[in-house]
């Protein structure tokens, strides 16, 4: 089978045959049919991500396929069965053996390119939102970067939940795909003075910020008392400091997110979670965006779109 892979980090990866491998006890092999993109992705190929999987390295995070195959004492998802997982690495490939816990069957009428931009972005945006910030309906949700992987899916679940939903993204592009997900107010963070444009609007109770830098230390001066920001990442490369006067006088909480990190600590979260997404996808409350689809061979200009982020929602690489 065909497999992205990576040598040493920091290294060009590449396209390769490696042998077709067998799922161990607690697994299952998904003849993979479409890879989800991340930021993440980014920074595991650099050696720069929380987790290093061992060398050779295949990335690619989230996956949806086909079960062909199960482990010893493994008693599904049956082989047949169309499922979303999440990898963490190994879905940049044709085929993959990952945990039979971690298989979702996929709703009817899901294809697998939208299951692979699913799980991750969504569910990222669902516990930052729901389960972290205990974020009300009529609240004001400010979502930085809202034309990215994770950024759209909060602009589209803080609609859901009732809030009030300021977009901040770069160009006219990016802000019409934030109006599209559901944007009360949009946001050039290119040409607009970010502050004043929030004062204007009455101020914000929640910040979601996978961004970093500048951007979130002027949220911060614009969320009103007792709001809550969420830190999400710093595609920025700029982790903020954060000025601690400025939590006292507002009676400020900043929250971290670590979307993986449940999986080991508190699962539940995540399986409640994506119980509570795949329903709303069921129902039609929610429609993941992919602008760019490309095949196994164009791995490397897929990355790309995300390193010039000149994607907006999700990249996904197909396998057919």
């Amino acid at each position: 089978m065909r497999a992205y892979q990576l040598d040493r980090y920091a290294e060009p990866a590449t396209l390769r045959e490696i042998a077709t491998p067998e799922p161990g006890p607690g697994e299952v092999r998904l003849r993979i049919a479409a890879c989800g993109l991340n930021f993440a992705d980014l920074l595991m190929l650099k050696g720069e991500y929380q987790e290093r999987p061992p060398l050779p390295m295949t990335p690619g995070m989230e996956v949806a396929g086909t079960v062909e195959a199960l482990g010893p004492g493994v008693a599904g998802p049956a082989p047949g069965t169309r499922v979303a997982a999440f990898a963490g690495s190994g879905g940049l490939a044709e085929a993959g053996c990952f945990a039979a816990a971690r298989c979702v069957p996929l709703p009817d009428g899901m294809s697998f390119a939208e299951a692979a931009a699913f799980q991750v972005a969504y569910s990222t945006s669902h516990v930052a939102l729901a389960h972290r910030a205990q974020l009300r309906s009529g609240e004001t949700l400010l979502v930085l970067g809202a034309a990215g992987g994770v950024g759209l899916t909060a602009v589209e679940i803080g609609r859901l939940m009732g809030a009030r939903v300021i977009a901040v993204a770069r160009g006219a592009d990016k802000l019409a795909a934030a109006a599209a997900a559901g944007a009360h107010h949009l946001i050039d963070s290119d040409t607009a003075d970010l502050r004043a444009e929030l004062k204007a609007l009455g101020g914000v109770d929640v910040v979601y910020d996978p961004v970093g830098g500048d951007g979130f230390l002027t949220a911060l001066r614009a969320t009103r008392p007792e709001g809550r920001l969420i830190t999400i990442g710093f595609a920025s490369g700029t982790v903020p400091q954060i000025p601690a006067n400025l939590l006292l006088v507002k009676n400020l909480t900043v929250i971290g997110l670590y979307w993986g990190g449940y999986l080991v600590f508190r699962p539940e979260v995540i399986a409640d979670s994506l119980a509570t997404l795949f329903g709303w996808y069921a129902e039609g409350k929610l429609k993941p965006h992919i602008s760019h689809m490309l095949p196994l061979a164009q791995t490397d200009a897929a990355l790309d779109l995300l390193r010039a982020r000149r994607s907006t929602g999700k990249v996904v690489v197909t396998m057919g």
